[in-house]
């Protein structure tokens, strides 16, 4: 099986390589791995002591990022490196992160990972949720890393659950110290396949997200949009969330909407669809206008439109510290349903898509009664009519999502606890 793995991994090389020629992003994730290497020599030395988290893209670097604030608290003068596999990631983190030492794991090659993982030498090694590697891994303990997953989430459709995961698993037993799990059934699914060295200890993005309505959350220009109007966004929005707001631009009174694209590249079908609406580089750009009066006759335009679209990235958890109801995107087809915690700490009813079986946060919103799930987008926006005529229906759906959110456990404390035992 480890010689099938090999051949998986040229051939997922080779697939990236082939497909560079045609997509960018995968472009920019080839070329940055020739200099991941390069990095690591030029910023850490032998003498260094290390703590290295690994992430799959942005999603997992939120989810991983309470544990490692703590860990660099604790070890403040350790060198933190952050690896990714996916650009969105990487590209997202490189541009606000100017104190660790970021860049893209190699391909999972033996010799590759062998001379990258010696050069980095961790003492302590973290990957989040479910992205393991073989050689990773292997070469991690050889090293004398201390190796653990946190908020792993493992589900009975995974490969270790398989007669031809067998192999990995004994891999995950021999390297891995602990394992952290977001949920209950994830600990119970590993026990069976006798990973055993593990413990429940909650999701790590509850911890994330309880920072994130701590901090200043003040988006320029939204007060003034907003007015003394109720406030809908739709977050990471795919074409069924615009339906949604299609439906609903037609049917609201006394409402405003703000919809933030889960890619940039949406933003001209976007105004195209919705004629009237502002972008908000528009409304930017006119309070740097050279004369004060076009600045506010802007600006006036600006607070009596309905619909405003963003086109700039990193708005949306503090745009939802705005909204009185939240539509997150990916519910509605395979893709994976996003980030609805990010909404639900400001105490706000969430509603999404039926898709969502990786997301075990999204079945506890909803048995708390503090977001809803709908298979069809007409059932969504009717929903979204209900909210807004019964404040009564709103107010409680909001109460229950923040109290879903705010009581759980530190996740991060009891994890970092055990990493220090």
């Amino acid at each position: 099986m480890k010689h099938l793995y090999n051949i998986s991994i040229f051939h997922l090389e080779l697939a990236f390589k082939v497909l560079s020629w045609f997509n960018d992003k995968i472009k920019r994730g080839l070329e940055g791995r020739k200099h991941s290497l390069e990095i690591i020599e030029s910023k850490i030395s032998k003498d260094d002591n290390v703590i290295w988290m690994h992430a799959a893209s942005l999603g997992e670097y939120e989810q991983g990022l309470p544990v490692l604030e703590k860990l660099k608290e604790k070890y403040p003068n350790h060198k933190v490196l952050v690896t990714f596999f996916s650009p969105s990631g990487y590209e997202n983190v490189v541009k606000k992160n100017k104190e660790d030492i970021l860049c893209y794991l190699p391909f999972d090659k033996k010799n590759t990972i062998s001379e990258f993982v010696k050069a980095v030498k961790p003492e302590i090694f973290f990957t989040v949720k479910y992205d393991f590697w073989y050689h990773l891994l292997d070469e991690l303990k050889k090293n004398g890393a201390k190796v653990f997953v946190v908020s792993a989430l493992f589900y009975d459709k995974q490969v270790y659950f398989k007669p031809q995961g067998k192999w990995f698993v004994n891999e995950l037993k021999k390297n891995v110290d602990w394992i952290f799990h977001q949920t209950e059934k994830s600990f119970s699914l590993a026990q069976r396949i006798g990973l055993t060295k593990g413990s429940v200890s909650g999701d790590t993005r509850f911890d994330r997200v309880k920072q994130i309505k701590n901090r200043n959350n003040s988006v320029e220009f939204i007060d003034e949009f907003k007015a003394d109007k109720k406030l809908l966004v739709f977050g990471s929005s795919w074409e069924a969330e615009e339906k949604i707001a299609r439906i609903l631009s037609e049917k609201l009174e006394n409402f405003k909407m703000i919809i933030a694209p889960h890619d940039l590249k949406r933003v001209q079908n976007l105004k195209q669809i919705f004629s009237s609406a502002i972008l908000y580089s528009e409304i930017a750009k006119s309070q740097n206008r050279k004369t004060e009066n076009e600045a506010i006759l802007q600006l006036n335009d600006f607070t009596t439109t309905q619909i405003l679209i963003i086109d700039s990235i990193g708005l949306l958890s503090k745009l939802y510290s705005y909204a009185d109801i939240a539509i997150v995107g990916g519910g509605f087809h395979d893709k994976g349903l996003h980030n609805i915690l990010e909404a639900a700490t400001f105490g706000i009813p969430v509603l999404f898509g039926n898709q969502y079986k990786k997301n075990p946060e999204a079945d506890g919103l909803i048995a708390q009664n503090g977001g809803k799930s709908f298979t069809k987008e007409e059932s969504a926006a009717d929903f979204v009519l209900e909210l807004t005529k019964n404040s009564i229906l709103l107010n409680e759906m909001s109460q229950n999502a923040e109290k879903f959110v705010h009581t759980q456990p530190n996740s991060s404390e009891l994890i970092l606890k055990k990493i220090l035992e």
